[in-house]
């Protein structure tokens, strides 16, 4: 089955369970007066189970206490200055956030066009194998990098190279170019997905950021409709180049943007930091050898096949590297902290889950429509899309329900509807009616959202300024490296149905293509009925494995209430 797919702290844990200890770093600037991250003194104990925060004498009142309901002291706002100047820089946002996600469904629909022009069929799915494993093994560096140096000139560094790697990719003569510089554009997208994630955390306190994090859903939203339509349309119409040239004015504007408008609070003048060099080329290899494997394996060759094995094998070994070097550095790029406190390592797990099951509908979806369905291409992305739709909604209305339950219980009730729904697809009749799967993905849209955003704004308001980089880049890593495992695992699961059921004949990524050759045979389709059946139950199984990671979670997180920045 081919793969597809469409965030220097050095604080301990608490010994007590259910408690954090984090070091007092204020935020930004306090009421009246801007100080830098680090400015705080003394320590702050937030205990993770009764939801109360105490700070001894001495320590920096600026950091918020969080209140027994689970939601935070709202006593602090942003200027109404601040506020008006945060239009240009969330606008800048938001279009550096369609330059990924518009990304690869525009190129998806195109991919006809560039073969047909390059060559290189054998390889094409590498277009986008490549670019989403250098956005995965360089989320962590961005996420530490702009903790270090502040995310402003992480940002801009990053549209720079996607707009070069997207010049790049026009310019290419031949399948085997255009692979390389997808790969520059991703190196240029991990930056923009963490690094876009953790500055919107930034702007907004806590009450006010599902407001933020859902404009920025919408995005991917609208992208998921209107990205195969304008693919097409170029490819059409155009040439397929200008499927990466367009990108180019909307990434200038989105760079003017943030260059003129984004003021990041001063930083206290320390000695030049040191940058983990070394743990970062670990991280990059490590993680490089492991999505190839899960990638390709059961696809460019069988998975006890010695490619690999090899590369598992050489994933495995460079992961002990990296421990080593990381447990090592002065300032690693993934510190200790993020796995030993007990909100953050949770919900990195949770995450990855979340990343495992949207595997069934992103992938396996498209494919159940038109070969069991009957559906065109268009109609088929339409019952995917209708899920982009609810998920913003309800992402943007969960702090009505965090603010009263708590970010946990939030995230519990959403993980377990999500449960629901996903066991209720292989009850739908066969061969059913396309309104039925869009029903499907419309709930599942609707309880992921009640599901992501909370873990996602819970977490980094457990942090201060100086950790949130390297905080949200640790979940948007997990979350794609869970979804680079569900497309190797449900591939080979939906792949193994397939050829039980059709004497050993054919795999999903062939069956893939029967619409086009016309209406599949009844055998055919209930094989890949059966197969996506199976993967949704799959999807279930990694959706109760979040709902179970999640009860480890403190039952109420340790806030910290941040003075907003004058932006």
């Amino acid at each position: 089955m081919g793969r597809g797919g469409g965030a220097d702290g050095n604080a301990g844990t608490g010994g007590d369970a259910g408690a954090d200890r984090t070091d007092a770093n204020g935020p930004g600037p306090d009421a009246g007066a801007r100080t830098g991250p680090g400015s705080g003194a003394g320590t702050h104990r937030a205990a993770g189970d009764d939801g109360r925060a105490s700070a001894p004498a001495g320590t920096d009142r600026s950091l918020a206490r969080s209140t027994g309901d689970g939601g935070v002291d709202r006593t602090n706002t942003a200027p109404a200055g601040a506020a008006r100047r945060r239009g240009p820089v969330v606008a800048a946002l938001m279009l550096g956030m369609a330059l990924a996600a518009l990304d690869g469904t525009v190129v998806a629909t195109a991919v006809p066009q560039i073969v047909g022009d390059l060559g290189g069929f054998s390889v094409f799915s590498w277009l986008f194998s490549g670019y989403l494993l250098a956005v995965t093994v360089t989320l962590p560096v961005y996420g530490k990098l702009s903790d270090t140096f502040g995310r402003k000139p992480v940002l801009i560094a990053g549209i720079v190279l996607f707009l070069a790697g997207s010049l790049l990719c026009a310019a290419a003569w031949n399948m085997a170019s255009l692979i390389a510089f997808r790969v520059v554009q991703g190196l240029g997208g991990g930056a923009l997905q963490g690094t876009i994630q953790t500055i919107a955390a930034d702007l907004y306190p806590l009450e006010e950021r599902p407001r933020i994090v859902s404009k920025l859903s919408t995005v991917w939203a609208v992208s998921a409709v209107a990205g195969p339509a304008v693919g097409g349309l170029l490819a059409a119409y155009a040439d397929w180049r200008w499927i990466f040239l367009i990108n180019l004015p909307v990434g200038a504007v989105a760079l003017w943007l943030i260059a003129r408008h984004l003021a990041e609070p001063p930083r206290e003048r320390r000695p030049r930091p040191k940058v983990d060099w070394p743990g970062a080329l670990a991280i990059f290899l490590t993680g490089t050898l492991l999505l190839t494997a899960l990638v390709q394996g059961g696809v460019a060759w069988p998975w006890l096949s010695a490619p690999s094995l090899g590369l598992l094998g050489a994933s495995a070994v460079c992961a002990a590297v990296t421990v080593l070097v990381e447990r090592l550095a002065v300032e690693p790029i993934i510190p200790g902290w993020v796995w030993r406190r007990r909100t953050i390592a949770v919900v990195n797990l949770a995450l990855g889950a979340l990343g495992l099951l949207m595997v069934a509908p992103t992938v396996f979806l498209p494919t159940y429509a038109q070969a069991v369905l009957g559906l065109g291409p268009i109609a088929a992305g339409f019952v995917l899309s209708v899920m982009t739709l609810s998920w913003p909604v309800s992402a943007a209305y969960s702090n009505r329900l965090y603010n009263r339950i708590g970010f946990r219980n939030t995230a519990l009730t959403g993980i377990g509807a999500a449960l629901a729904v996903l066991l209720a697809f292989p009850l739908l009749p066969y061969p059913g009616e396309p309104w039925q799967p869009a029903l499907i993905m419309l709930l599942l849209g609707a309880a992921l959202g009640f599901f992501q955003l909370p873990l996602l704004v819970g977490v980094q308001s457990t942090v201060p300024w100086a950790e949130r980089g390297t905080t949200t880049a640790s979940l948007l890593f997990c979350r794609q490296v869970g979804q680079s495992v569900g497309a190797a695992l449900f591939g080979a699961l939906a792949n193994a149905v397939l050829a039980a059921r059709l004497g050993g004949a054919g795999d999903l990524d062939s069956v893939a293509h029967a619409p086009a050759d016309g209406t599949p045979d009844d055998g055919l389709r209930r094989a890949v009925a059966a197969a996506v059946d199976l993967v949704f139950v799959g999807a279930a199984a990694a959706a109760a494995l979040a709902l179970l990671v999640l009860l480890f979670a403190p039952r109420r997180f340790p806030v910290l209430e941040e003075p907003q920045p004058d932006v």
